[in-house]
């Protein structure tokens, strides 16, 4: 894997989760990182804990969005490792999806990754890498998350693409797809014993992920050991999606 001396790297949604477990691996290896969330207290709390740069953003806001590349490039330069992690979830059969939640889900986990793509493109270094954080549930389909899976889905297409219209510059662009991983947003959902051992019953391998195991194949992407790596949606879910 080697290390990321002298390299910037960007978490969205890096104060908790995968996010957070990957910026702690990066900043491990040398690397300059920046995460961002939404909760200003929050993301201050997990960059004093990592010692790395918080900014407050909201993946949902454009505004935010574009304040964010702005910031970046004015504070830290080009970016050579980006990982669009931020995004929440929420259950409902089709016949019950209201409006908002609808909306709610789709401008944070499609809408806002997307445009947070597009704004820090030109930020990217030549020879980046770019990681989006995907879902299994964009495999497996599964019921009561039909919006949920769709902006993942909607994520890995323009995933492909990107790596199609990025490869001149020698920028890598990859999807990543957790399975059930032991994150906060497990307790967001209502994980109780029931849904537990439900989740566990679909993992062959029979157990819940840890964020540290997703957080090393993301660091895998971001460095020259994947060099030949582009336009792949790689599962890491103890075999949920078999």
């Amino acid at each position: 894997m080697g290390t990321f001396k002298n390299k910037t790297a960007v978490i969205t949604g890096g104060n908790s989760g995968i996010g957070y477990a990957t910026a702690k691996k990066l900043q491990a290896l040398g690397a300059t990182v920046i995460i961002t969330g939404r909760r200003k207290a929050a993301v201050e709390k997990a960059a004093s804990e990592l010692q790395v740069t918080g900014i407050t953003a909201d993946q949902s806001s454009l505004a935010d969005i574009s304040k964010l590349a702005s910031t970046i490039e004015a504070q830290f330069g080009p970016i050579d490792i980006l990982l669009i992690n931020a995004g929440i979830t929420k259950f409902a059969p089709v016949s019950a999806m209201r409006e908002a939640v609808f909306d709610e889900i789709m401008n944070v986990n499609f809408k806002g990754a997307y445009f947070t793509l597009s704004k820090c493109i030109p930020l990217l270094r030549n020879g980046a890498s770019v990681i989006l954080l995907s879902s299994t549930s964009a495999t497996i389909s599964p019921q009561s998350a039909s919006v949920y899976a769709a902006s993942k889905a909607a994520l890995n297409a323009v995933m492909k693409i990107a790596a199609l219209e990025l490869a001149p510059r020698g920028i890598r662009v990859n999807a990543v797809s957790p399975g059930p991983v032991a994150t906060a947003i497990m307790d967001k959902i209502g994980l109780n014993e029931d849904l537990q051992a439900q989740l566990i019953h679909s993992v062959p391998l029979g157990r819940l992920g840890e964020p540290g195991e997703v957080a090393d194949l993301i660091a895998y992407l971001a460095g020259d050991s994947a060099s030949f790596i582009t336009g792949a949606n790689l599962l890491v879910d103890g075999g949920q999606s078999i």
